[in-house]
């Protein structure tokens, strides 16, 4: 089976970060999350995947040289203009070929993170003879979402942007994990933008061709700065994830500094009496004696007796002895 991966983001919410990275190579409990979303995807039988890009392709041919991802192999359609989220998938589906091919195929959008069973997800999708199935999945607030409602088959009948109280009764919303028929490749031609939020989905619920699937398994966004911490702290509390994966090998922590529900990367240094709580340190990152990072994501330096919460520090920022930050960027990337 074969999938159309969405990473053609720029990543802008997570800047600075993706300043040096893209945002599908980051990682997640130092694992690129690109790398978990594959292994999701062949657990799930699809075998190749084209990677719809926004831009050059080159960090993801070095990350991985073999063109294979957890097993999956990967090719690249690389835009020469944004052409939103119909366009990119028309596009990329054309440039992998996938029209040829007489079966149905995933797309999967990069910045999630989930425990969904693709090939439940599958079987749901041609069980009902649809064009095309959403993944849902449940929020508390629904009215930050665009909800999606359907009937008790799964047939979506609506979609309700933001939702004031008593305007709708679902909390479910797109999940970002799709199926689709290579038939609907004909509503999403790929030469020009084009938004399946807003055009694709619409369209095929006034055919009766969409359905969703709904499933309260784990579910994030990893794309913003918040979330990309949460996310890496969560995998640490996995059954699947053990405390040696959360501390790289190579990372020096002196004896009488603090690290709690946190990941370390590679080469990271952690001077004495520092304090790690709930954060990322990236591969290569320092935090000097006596500093406190609290809920951060940290790729560059952290001085002495700084304290640092709620903040992304990429590979070139460098927080000064003594500073108190709060929900900043360093260096300002916005």
């Amino acid at each position: 089976m074969h999938a159309v991966v969405l990473v053609g983001g720029f990543g802008t919410r997570l800047r600075p970060l993706t300043l040096a990275t893209p945002k599908p190579l980051l990682p997640i409990a130092n694992l690129p999350l690109l790398e978990r979303l594959m292994a999701s995807l062949a657990r799930g039988g699809v075998s190749d995947a084209v990677l719809s890009l926004g831009f050059k392709p080159e960090p993801f041919l070095d990350a991985f040289p073999s063109n294979v991802c957890a097993g999956v192999r990967l090719t690249y359609a690389v835009e020469d203009r944004p052409l939103d989220t119909a366009g990119a998938i028309g596009f990329a589906a054309r440039q992998a070929e996938i029209h040829k091919h007489d079966e149905s195929f995933v797309v999967a959008n990069g910045d999630v993170l989930c425990d969904l069973d693709i090939s439940a997800l599958v079987k749901f999708h041609k069980s009902n003879g649809a064009q095309a199935t959403i993944h849902l999945t449940p929020v508390e607030d629904p009215s930050q979402y665009g909800v999606v409602e359907t009937n008790p088959q799964g047939k979506v009948l609506r979609f309700v942007e933001k939702p004031s109280p008593g305007e709708t009764n679902s909390r479910n919303v797109n999940g970002g994990t799709y199926v689709f028929e290579v038939s609907a490749l004909e509503r999403m031609p790929g030469v020009a933008p084009l938004s399946i939020e807003r055009n694709t989905f619409p369209e095929m619920v006034r055919d009766g061709q969409l359905f969703g699937y709904a499933t309260s398994d784990y579910w994030i966004d990893a794309g913003r700065p918040e979330s990309y911490v949460r996310a890496n702290i969560d995998l640490l509390q996995r059954e699947s994830i053990h405390q040696v994966e959360a501390v790289s090998n190579s990372a020096q922590i002196a004896k009488s500094a603090m690290v709690t529900q946190s990941v370390v990367g590679r080469n990271c240094t952690v001077g004495e009496n520092a304090q790690i709580i709930r954060s990322v340190l990236l591969e290569g990152s320092s935090v000097d004696q006596d500093a406190v990072v609290v809920d951060s994501a940290v790729m560059g330096r952290i001085g002495s007796f700084a304290q640092v919460t709620s903040c992304l520090v990429g590979v070139d920022g460098e927080v000064r002895s003594g500073a108190v930050l709060r929900d900043a960027k360093v260096p300002d990337a916005s």
